[in-house]
């Protein structure tokens, strides 16, 4: 079976959540995140790589459970449009929530 090729976005995607889920495992080691999701600790490195740039649904949903993240907080960060921080000042940014994790471009 032949894939089709991913598209510049689809990567960038991948990148995105691989590097939220980086930020979101925070000083936990990737195996012991890994082992709590029920997956491998090579699948976890390829996703955190971006080397698996579109991992299963439930590949990425066993992680959000094991990071304490929501598929919602996911969705949200891995497919918003990256933020210009030379974009104009008078545009607000909402307060950032304690705990938050930070918007991933």
């Amino acid at each position: 079976m032949v894939r089709t090729p991913l598209t510049p976005e689809e990567r960038r995607r991948g990148e995105r959540l691989g590097e939220l889920l980086r930020l979101a495992r925070g000083p936990r080691s990737m195996v012991a995140v890994a082992a709590s999701a029920g997956i491998s600790a090579e699948t976890l490195r390829k996703i955190e790589t971006g080397r698996a740039p579109t991992p299963a649904f439930f590949t990425v949903a066993a992680l959000a459970g094991a990071l304490g993240l929501t598929m919602d907080d996911l969705l949200a960060r891995c497919t918003a449009e990256p933020v210009d921080p030379a974009g104009p000042a008078d545009r607000a940014e909402p307060p950032a929530e304690a705990g938050a994790l930070p918007l991933i471009a």
